[in-house]
């Protein structure tokens, strides 16, 4: 029996040896993005949002010819749909100047945006890009009743050969799609309403 354990052990040992470490990445940066903006009359509530479900895994999911792999040593921190959240409100907050209220309770004072996101394609190629496909619906509550605008984006970013790069494309996507909802917003909740969605 002690034989045999010595003679396992050290194969068991090896494999794990060989087995790669996990590594974790998120979508959102060390520092939050600075203010570019000039602070909105509103506050803001980015809520659900949604990511298909090809992707919503703990691994990152990439595009490998027609098909898709799952790297198994390569994982997002939190929740796909959470860190698209996370980094989505921060680049709201910094170019809105307002803090996200999320699903916190609404007291009086000014109107809140509601902001929902309904990704339909996340898309990583290696060495390729990041792209980012989804339907962005704004929510304004006023005494006629609820006003509603919802726009489609298209967004894509270069990415280069590591893991890593192509999680910082998708950052910069996210940013993009920051840059697109800001005008929108702020005409959204002008006192006459108008607002036409951004070229996709």
């Amino acid at each position: 029996m002690k034989r045999l354990t010595c003679l396992v052990l050290p194969l068991l040992l090896a494999a794990c040896a060989a087995k790669a470490p996990l590594t974790y990445h998120t979508l959102t940066s060390s520092a939050d993005p600075q203010a570019t903006g000039e602070p909105a009359p509103f506050r803001f509530a980015l809520q659900g949002v949604t990511v298909p479900p090809q992707v919503d895994q703990p691994q990152l999911v990439i595009r490998q010819g027609d098909g898709i792999a799952l790297l198994e040593d390569q994982r997002w921190i939190a929740p796909l749909a959470d860190e698209v959240r996370s980094a989505l409100s921060a680049d709201l907050q910094a170019r809105l100047g307002t803090l996200d209220l999320g699903d916190a309770p609404r007291g009086g004072g000014s109107p809140v945006l509601r902001i929902n996101l309904d990704v339909r394609r996340f898309e990583s190629v290696p060495g390729g890009f990041a792209r980012i496909e989804g339907l962005w619906t704004l929510r304004l509550a006023t005494p006629a009743g609820d006003r509603v605008l919802t726009c489609g984006s298209r967004l894509q970013a270069p990415a280069g050969p590591s893991y890593q790069s192509l999680v910082d494309a998708h950052r910069a996507a996210l940013r993009q799609l920051a840059a697109r909802i800001e005008p929108v917003a702020r005409r959204f909740v002008a006192a006459d309403g108008e607002a036409d969605c951004p070229a996709s």
